[in-house]
């Protein structure tokens, strides 16, 4: 390996690493994983919504949802409430408990990087788009159901793997 292809890999290991303390200090701050505030979030900015709407938004499956919403909701942060004309749709929403658990949460680190990649000019986005897109090919990562929901546990897996290549 050239010293080059040394340096990618140690910025993709950093990427990594970021993200992976990222998700630990949440999860130490707000007892919640990211992917569970990043629900939470979804669910204030929407307001009121059926879970396929979450789904949707965030990138993940209808089963993947309910998993997370059945432990939001064992911790009292979001309430179901069945729709008055379909009983079988069920609607979402925070509760006060959840409101306040994301008044007191961190910045997302999604967000964070999101305002700061729109802040760049169109070329540089795309640029950035098209080198990371190339990076995910070069690591077979397209064969990979992937989402806008990281966790410390999908990161590590992908670098565990990455290494082990």
């Amino acid at each position: 390996m050239n010293q080059r292809s040394k340096h990618a890999v140690t910025v993709l290991r950093s990427i990594l690493r970021v993200t992976a303390s990222y998700d630990r200090l949440v999860t130490r701050d707000t007892g919640l994983t990211v992917s569970q505030l990043l629900l939470l979030r979804i669910l204030e900015e929407e307001g009121e919504c059926p879970a396929g709407t979450i789904a949707s938004r965030m990138g993940i499956s209808q089963a993947t949802t309910t998993s997370l919403l059945h432990k939001l909701d064992q911790k009292g942060l979001v309430q179901r409430r069945r729709g008055d004309i379909d009983k079988r749709q069920v609607w979402l929403s925070l509760t006060n408990d959840g409101v306040d658990k994301l008044a007191n949460a961190p910045e997302g680190l999604q967000t964070k990087f999101g305002e700061r990649f729109e802040a760049l000019a169109d070329w540089e986005q795309s640029m950035l788009v098209a080198g990371l897109e190339r990076v995910a090919s070069l690591l077979d990562a397209e064969k990979l159901d992937a989402s806008a929901v990281l966790t410390a546990e999908e990161m590590l897996r992908v670098q565990t793997e990455s290494e082990a290549s």
